[in-house]
Formats: C-alpha cells, structure tokens, sequence
C-alpha cells in the first residue's frame, strides 16, 4: 500500500486567514453612484407600488449598490437588472420603468401586479431576461414585444387572466429564445407554428391553459417539453429531432390517443416521462425498455390493457427509476419479478387495475421503497415477510385485494410508517401487541375484514393518530378506556363489530380535533364512511422523492352497530368541532341532552337504541346539521315545530309516545297535543270496558312486541346468547 504524505491543512489556515483579514480591511466598500436619469426613473416607478413590507425602502440616496434587487454597471452607473422577486409589491407598472434603456434583466415574478403587461417594455430594446410570472398581469401580451430581439427568456407563468391566442410572431421574434414558460395563463388556440422551428428554443412550458389541436413534433431539440393540462388530442409523436437533448416530457391531462410508440424509449437523455390522464391504449410493447437515465415513469389514468411488460426500464447500480406509477389502468397479470431488481425505486404505484397472482416474494429488495399502492387490484395470498426489508415504508396501501392470512407481528420493524390500508381484505386474527413498534402511524385503516380479538395496547403507541377504522370486523370484548385520548385523531370507526359494554366516560378531551370547531371550511355533507386518501410524490431536481397526503374525511365518531349499552357519556354532546357521530343499533338507554354545543355536527344518527325522555330543546343553532335519525327509540313528549325539528322528516319514526306538532297544531299521527302537567284522570276511561281494553291492550302488544324481537336476527342472537 502506498502512502501519500499531506501537510495538515491547520499548517496552512492561519497565514491564509490573516492574509484575507489583511485585504478586506484595506478594500474600501463598493460604492457606485447611480446615473441621475435612471435614479430618477426608478424611484418613480418605486413611488407608485404599494410596499407593506417596506422592501424598497433601501431605496435612497445616490449608491445603487445600497439599493434591494438593483445591479448597476460599475462604471456608468446604469441600472442593467431589477429582481423585485416575492416582496409582496402590488399596483401597476409606471411607466418610467421603461426609461431604463440599459436594462437587460426584469424579475417582478411572485408578487401582486394587476395591470396590461406593459406595453413600453419593447422599448427596452437590450432585455434579455423577462420573468413578470405569478402575479395577476391580464389583457393577452402585447405586440410591441417583438420587438425585443435579443431576448432570450420570457416567463409569464401563473398569470391565469392574460388569456386569448399565443401570437403568431411568439417563436420567430428572437432568434435568441431560449426558455419561453407561459403556464397557467389561460391561453387557448393552437401552437403557432414558428414554435415549431425555433433553433433556438430548449425550454417550453405551455402547461395548464386552454390549447387545443393534434399534438405535432417539435423540429428543434428541446430540453424540457411540459404541455400538461391542456386539450391537445392526436396520436404520441417520437419527438426525432430531441432523441438525444431532451430530458423532461410532460404531456399528461390531455386527449391523446392511440398506444405507446416504442420510439419513445429512443430518447436517450429522457430522466422524466409522464403521459399520465389520457386515452392511451393497446399493450405497451414487450420489448420497449427505457434507458437507465429514466428516473420517473408515469402512465396513470390511461387504457393501458395486458400484461406489465417484465422488464420496463434498465438499471444500474446508481441510475434507474426512482418513481413508477402505471396505476388506473387495465394492466392484468402478475406483478412482475424484474420490478423487484429496480433496486432505486422509492415509489411503486399499481392500483386499479386487474393484477392477480401474488405480491412477488422479493418485493423487500427494494430497500429504498417509499410508498407501495397496490390497492384495488385481484392480488391474494400473503403481504411477503420480505417486505420489512422496506425499512423506509411511507406508506403501504393493499386495500380491496384479496389478501389473506394474519397481520405478522414482524411489521413492527416499519418503525417510520405512517400510511397502512389492509381494508377490504380477507386478513384474520388479531391485532399483533408488537404492532405498538409502528411509533409514526398516522392513518390505519383495517376494515371489511375478519380480523377479531379485543382492542389490545399496541394502539396507544400510535400517538399521532389522524384516522382509525376497524369497522366491519370481529372483534369484541368492552371498549378500552384510552379510546378517545390521541391528540390529533380526526375519524373513529368501529362500526359492524361485536364491542359491548359501556362507551367509556373520560370526558373526551383527548383530541384537539374533537374539541375545536373549525369556521373556515363549509363542505357540502358526504356520507360519513366516504374517505379519500392521496399520497403524492414530488421529485426534487436531484431526483429525491418527498411524499405528502391528503386526507379528506368528515370528523367523526361512529360505534354503530356493535352491543353496546348503558348511557351515553354526556361530554361526547360537548364536542364543538364533531362533524357526525353514528351510535345507531346498539342498546343504550337513558336520557338525550342538549345539542347546542355541537356546533360543528352535520349528521347524527342514535336510532335502534333505547333512549328515552324528552328531544332536547331547540336546534336551530345548528345550522350546519343536514342529516339527524333519532327514530326507534322510546322517546315521548310534545316536540313544537318552531324548535328545528320539522326539516327533518321521518327523523323520528317508531316512538310511538312522541308527539310531533304538524301545520294544523296537532301531532303529525293525528292525535291531539297533550299539554304537560294535565290530569291523567280527566282523560282516563272508567269502568269494566277499560278495563278488558287495557288488558287485550297488553297482550296483543307483548305479543307484537316478541314478535318483531325475534323477526330481527340482530335482536334474537342478543337474546339467545349463552351467558358464560
């Protein structure tokens, strides 16, 4: 072995440091004095914004080089560039800002503007760089902008009211164009054909506005091609004249049609392809495979059909895909084994479709694995042991398959796992007590399965609990008194199982969520069980995935349908930001209090219990309340229109001592309203007849009354259980 010998560099460090002291010390500051007539320009054009922040207020004196976002010629004094960028500015543009005839550079992006696009700056004849980008510019680009020849960037992205046509003149003004972004402005016709010629052009962004028309190729290469979210329609074209420059082609949220041509995989530069949300149908053809350069992969929402070809892209030991989604399509099958040796791969998306088989057995190769959706396909059997491996699971998603087995007390090691959807499935067994290594989950959910077993301690360690539903399984045994003590979870559903006991009374001050009406959102009502999950993935310029989701789900509780009874705990009616709350068909009792906290509450359902006594007082407070159910029960009493009640209908069916007040006074089943406190001697009847009545009275209702009993399947198991 051969040494090299290397001074150590704290030898070096202090005559150099001492050296740098010595010359700053002697350098005086750089002070360069405006040219008066572009001092004079610019400050007017300055006076004329409104600045909340103060940003400008720099914005004094003669020394331009003391001034916030201006670079001036050190020798002259001209002003050459304003990078006004993200300083909250709004107003309109003076028009003194265009007597700066030396400037080459205007950066105004991400501020407030609301004017033209002013139509002086092709009087600035040496602009090379123009970025007016997410402000609310309108009014369509003016044509004196051709007259700028030596531009060479034009950024006008996030604009959305500039609207009307491209200009014809837009791709063959300057033969120095190098990076035109016109996203999200609105626009609407076609691609001006000088487009489609110009040498010069790299960068084009027409992504999100209104064009329309086949998609054509491009005869110049081009870097970066992003015309998403338009209506081009037509079949894919190779795109020859980029097969070796261009990197990024995005022409996802169109109409195209047709199938995937294999020259698309020639693009030997390509790092990032998304045909995404169009028409796209046929098989892909076996032998089309990517180059390793390809980083993300995106052909969801399409009509893709047959097999997953085995091998989709080459890899190496350091390149390769890093994102593949082939999801929402009608791919059928097996997942193949090659995806496992794609070994950078960090997101794997392959739901709805018609996949079966099982989930290969290596799938733990991909130890960078981030997320995995392979939800709403026809895979069975296991979820592979192998799949610890993906020690950095974000997010495992296999709902509505047909998996089975038991949840492997092994899952323990996805220690960072926040995201894990098993429902609809035929898992079994219980709750693994090694599951409480599962520190980060945030949203579980294990419904429509077979799973059984009581409520173990495990859960408590989930402490940052968003969503919970073990709805539509066995489990059993009383609900645990930590229930409702995680501080952020939003939705509880443990609906359709065999719970029984009493709901636990712990005041329900654990989650913020719970406890805290939020004002700033009014949603129209959805069904309570309707839950939308949406991870995405967003892939950084050194092709790194970061994931976030969107959790889109009503606050709420719902214990219905299990075999619980005794009362309901009073503070559950002091929650002042539940959405709905679901305790129908089970058997509790007692009395109903007051609403008027619940100001957030949008659907209430406590029907097939046995509660009793008065509906409670007025409920028109509760103005979001769309969906109420208090019907077969036992509650009695007079309920007068003016309370609320009456916009719900049928709200309060099978109780038979309740009087409901219709448009005429009386009760809505045509008896007369009994006023509280009357003497029941007044009304009684008297005499042998009352009482034979009162006796066939009773038993044609005892009868009735086992009859309906042991009509109800739910009621005759509860009844004839064996008490052990």
């Amino acid at each position: 072995m051969v040494m090299a010998h290397t001074t150590p560099l704290h030898r070096l460090w202090h005559p150099f440091t001492l050296l740098c002291v010595i010359l700053l010390r002697a350098t005086p500051s750089l002070s360069i004095d405006a040219h008066p007539q572009d001092k004079a320009s610019l400050f007017l054009f300055g006076s004329r914004l409104q600045d909340p922040y103060q940003s400008l207020s720099s914005w004094a004196g003669s020394n331009c080089t003391l001034w916030s976002g201006i670079t001036c010629d050190n020798t002259t004094g001209r002003v050459l560039s304003i990078n006004l960028t993200s300083m909250n500015l709004s107003g309109q543009i003076h028009p003194s800002l265009c007597q700066l005839p030396y400037l080459s550079k205007v950066g105004l992006s991400r501020n407030n503007f609301t004017s033209l696009l002013p139509e002086c700056f092709g009087n600035l004849l040496n602009l090379r760089v123009i970025d007016l980008s997410y402000n609310r510019f309108h009014g369509g680009i003016p044509d004196s902008f051709m007259r700028l020849r030596h531009l060479t960037e034009l950024v006008l992205s996030g604009n959305p009211a500039l609207g009307g046509p491209l200009p014809p003149w837009i791709g063959n003004f300057s033969t120095n164009l190098e990076r035109l972004h016109l996203g999200v402005c609105s626009f609407s016709g076609g691609i001006p054909e000088s487009l489609l010629y110009l040498k010069s052009l790299k960068y084009l962004d027409l992504g999100n506005n209104l064009l329309s028309g086949n998609l054509v190729g491009f005869h110049q290469p081009l870097v970066v091609l992003n015309l998403a979210s338009n209506q081009f329609a037509g079949t894919l074209p190779c795109f020859s004249a980029s097969v070796q420059s261009l990197t990024v082609l995005n022409l996802s949220n169109n109409s195209i049609v047709g199938g995937l041509p294999a020259c698309i995989a020639s693009l030997q530069a390509l790092t990032h392809l998304n045909l995404s949300g169009n028409h796209l149908k046929y098989r892909i053809y076996p032998r089309l495979v990517f180059s390793e350069k390809l980083f993300v992969l995106d052909l969801s929402y399409n009509d893709f059909s047959g097999p997953i070809p085995s091998k989709i892209a080459e890899t190496t030991e350091k390149l390769g895909l890093v994102l593949l989604d082939l999801s929402h399509n009608q791919f059928s099958g097996e997942i193949p084994v090659k995806i496992t040796e794609l070994k950078s791969l960090q997101a794997l998306f392959l739901s709805h479709n018609l996949l079966s088989g099982e989930i290969p057995a290596r799938i733990g190769n991909l130890t960078y694995l981030q997320v995995i959706d392979l939800s709403h396909n026809s895979l069975s059997g296991t979820i592979p042991f192998s799949i610890v491996g993906c020690f950095q699971l974000y997010a495992l998603i296999l709902n509505n398959n047909n998996l089975s087995g038991v949840i492997q007390p092994e899952f323990d090691a996805l220690d960072i796992l926040r995201i894990l959807d098993i429902s609809n499935n035929r898992f079994s067994g219980a709750i693994p007590l090694t599951l409480a290594g599962c520190k980060s989950l945030e949203i579980v959910d294990f419904s429509s399965n077979e799973l059984s077993g009581s409520l173990n301690d495990a859960i408590t360690k989930w402490s940052n609990l968003r969503y919970l539903s073990l709805a539509q399984n066995k489990f059993s045994g009383n609900l645990p008194s930590w229930l409702f003590t995680f501080d952020a979870i939003e939705t509880m559903d443990f609906s359709h199982n065999k719970f029984s006991g009493f709901i636990p009374d712990i005041n329900f001050k654990g989650s913020l969520i719970f406890n805290t009406r939020n004002v700033t959102v009014k949603e129209p009502l959805v069904a309570a069980r309707t839950v939308q999950l949406r991870v995405s993935a967003v892939v950084s310029d050194s092709n790194q995935l970061s994931f976030t989701y969107h959790l889109s789900s009503m606050v709420g509780i719902d214990l219905s349908s299990n075999l619980l009874h005794g009362e309901i705990p009073r503070g559950l009616f002091g929650l002042a930001g539940l959405e709905y709350l679901n305790l129908s068909c089970n058997f509790l009792y007692g009395q109903l209090p007051g609403l008027q906290k619940m100001q957030s509450l949008k659907a209430l359902d406590l029907s097939h219990n046995s509660l009793s006594g008065h509906i409670p007082g007025n409920i028109s407070s509760l103005q979001d309340l769309s969906i109420l159910n208090l019907s077969y029960n036992c509650f009695s009493g007079y309920v007068p229109q003016m309370q609320g009640y009456g916009r719900f209908p049928g709200a309060f069916a099978g109780n038979p001592d309740l009087c409901m007040e219709s448009s005429s006074g009386v009760c809505d089943d045509g008896r007369t309203r009994t006023v509280q406190g009357s003497s029941f001697r007044e009304d009684r009847m008297e005499g042998p007849i009352s009482l034979g009545i009162f006796f066939i009275s009773a038993f044609v209702s005892f009868d009735f009354g086992v009859v309906v009993l042991f009509c109800s399947a739910r009621a005759r198991n509860y009844i004839l259980q064996t008490k052990v």
